[in-house]
């Protein structure tokens, strides 16, 4: 596999992307420490919920190799941009987000929060167009008339998902535990009301400057 800066880098900076949103899990976190008053609960609520944003992007990722196998590279790439689209004029026709009824929760139930989130904001599709620009750039590395299946193996194979999908949640678990620290040790939640920002508004226009991003990846 060859390996591409560009786009590992891409992978990272999506995940400190979705790390930064409050609504996918340093708010929460901090919430639950400031609930409990310790900072212990921040840090150990922070595992749960990266693992449950991986299990949503690596979902995403996983129907993807499978879809990308059997359907055309074009075809594939039409459907991401318009589930892209699709989950971005969601994002501004609809901004509330799932509530819990309470704040005791576990392990699994962080995890499940987390992967809903992430699932309900369409995180995982977010990757999929850097996942088709490596499979467009490792495709041009055959000669033709080499085995057109090559470039398909590379990106439906186990290990590039797993690395993928690794490499964005180091991203976002490292921006979560920053912002999730910073805000329970010295801002505190009154951040949000002296420096509000519609991120509802910001992840919509995230999500359809990434289906423009897709629409110019060559296949």
């Amino acid at each position: 596999m060859v390996v591409q800066p560009w786009a590992w880098g891409a992978l990272f900076f999506l995940g400190a992307w979705h790390g930064i949103n409050p609504a996918m899990g340093w708010l929460f976190a901090v919430a639950l420490g400031m609930q409990k008053k310790s900072r212990r609960a921040v840090w150990q609520s922070l595992l749960p919920i990266a693992a449950g944003h991986a299990l949503a992007i690596g979902f995403v990722v996983a129907v993807a190799a499978v879809a990308h196998v059997i359907l055309p590279s074009n075809y594939l790439k039409i459907a991401v941009i318009c589930i892209l689209l699709a989950f971005g004029f969601y994002r501004l026709l609809r901004n509330r987000h799932p509530r819990w009824g309470g704040m005791q929760v576990g392990f699994r139930d962080l995890s499940i929060w987390s992967f809903l989130m992430a699932s309900a904001h369409g995180a995982g599709f977010m990757l999929l167009p850097v996942l088709l620009g490596m499979s467009a750039t490792q495709s041009a590395t055959h000669p033709a008339g080499s085995a057109p299946h090559v470039y398909m193996a590379e990106f439906a194979g186990p290990w590039l998902g797993v690395i993928a999908v690794i490499v964005h949640t180091s991203g976002y678990l490292l921006v979560t535990g920053v912002v999730a620290c910073l805000v329970y040790e010295r801002f505190g939640l009154a951040l949000l009301r002296k420096a509000w920002l519609n991120f509802d508004l910001v992840w919509a226009v995230a999500l359809m400057a990434t289906a423009a991003f897709a629409l110019v990846i060559p296949t």
